[in-house]
């Protein structure tokens, strides 16, 4: 805690309150019908992507998966852009043709995001070979659940990574359910020793707390940037919302277990922490909600205004 800024801090937490603020937000345009297909809410997974993304530097890059809009405002991409990308409008990541799931935008460092589950990982090693091959001190973080864990692509993926000593960080953002599917039901032995058996440092981190993310990606950042290899981060969180915008989650789990969980809210402890502890007070707090506010609630009317792509673009993607 003695080496981080205030001013870190208090970047921490404005990045999380924009997250949840951005995705409460894309709930309610989701049931006016303003958001067509699909999305998932990061709501109560703030601190992973806060965390991880605020140990990343100029240059560094970061591949996400479909619960990722959280992923990307972390990494820099503004509200306006999410919002007009999920609503389908010309001003969006990718002039509104990627939809929630398919977001991209190269200029914040956000490569891919890909709605594959475990699809994201192996996309991530070729990144990360290619900064190798040129040589880059830089590094790729990798969002994943899970779920992914259990599919091939993330063994081959992480073995190889280890062979050729990659610098892609894999954090694994285990929320306890693949769509409705528990962890004690899915998987065996837990993910962190996956990381151990191909050889890699592979680190259990309490996902609701920003300040233990950022610690250790700080340091798996670094051993990537020194030709170290990747690491494995297991980041226990939960997702408070069902798996999408459609449904509560509540058909495969308590109502009991969610409260529990909230109860270990990441923005509301980390408040906590700022003000008993005198590292930020109630009113600069309150400040950063504030403006978070007032952004969104601009970015909301910017993407309503937005015209959607015109008919020409729509066929100047389709090459077959």
């Amino acid at each position: 805690m003695a080496t981080i800024s205030k001013e870190s801090l208090l970047s921490l937490y404005e990045s999380m309150v924009r997250q949840r603020l951005l995705e409460e937000e894309v709930v309610e345009l989701f049931k006016q019908g303003l958001i067509p297909g699909l999305a998932h809410p990061y709501i109560g997974q703030e601190a992973v992507a806060a965390g991880v993304c605020a140990a990343l530097g100029q240059g560094d890059l970061i591949v996400s998966n479909h619960r990722g809009h959280g992923h990307s405002l972390a990494k820099g991409v503004p509200e306006r852009a999410i919002l007009s990308e999920l609503m389908g409008k010309d001003s969006g990541m990718c002039l509104g043709l990627g939809g929630s799931m398919h977001s991209t935008d190269p200029e914040a460092g956000v490569v891919f995001s890909t709605a594959i589950v475990g699809g994201g990982i192996p996309l991530a090693v070729g990144v990360a070979l290619a900064l190798q091959m040129d040589k880059r001190r830089k590094c790729v973080a990798c969002f994943f659940g899970d779920g992914a864990t259990n599919t091939g692509a993330f063994h081959e993926a992480l073995n190889l990574a280890a062979v050729w000593k990659l610098p892609v960080v894999f954090v694994c953002e285990n929320n306890h359910y693949a769509v409705s599917v528990p962890i004690s039901k899915s998987t065996a032995a837990s993910i962190v020793l996956r990381g151990q058996a191909y050889g890699i440092p592979a680190l259990s981190v309490d996902g609701m707390n920003v300040l233990d993310v950022h610690t250790a990606t700080l340091e798996a950042v670094s051993r990537a940037r020194k030709g170290e290899g990747p690491t494995l981060l297991e980041c226990e969180t939960y997702r408070y919302k069902g798996h999408g915008v459609y449904d509560s989650g509540l058909d495969y789990r308590t109502q009991q277990e969610v409260d529990e969980w909230m109860k270990r809210d990441p923005i509301q402890t980390f408040e906590l922490k700022l003000t008993t502890e005198r590292l930020a007070t109630t009113a600069e707090l309150e400040t950063i909600r504030s403006k978070v506010k007032s952004g969104l609630a601009e970015a909301v009317a910017f993407a309503k205004d937005r015209p959607y792509p015109p008919d020409d673009l729509l066929a100047k993607f389709v090459w077959a």
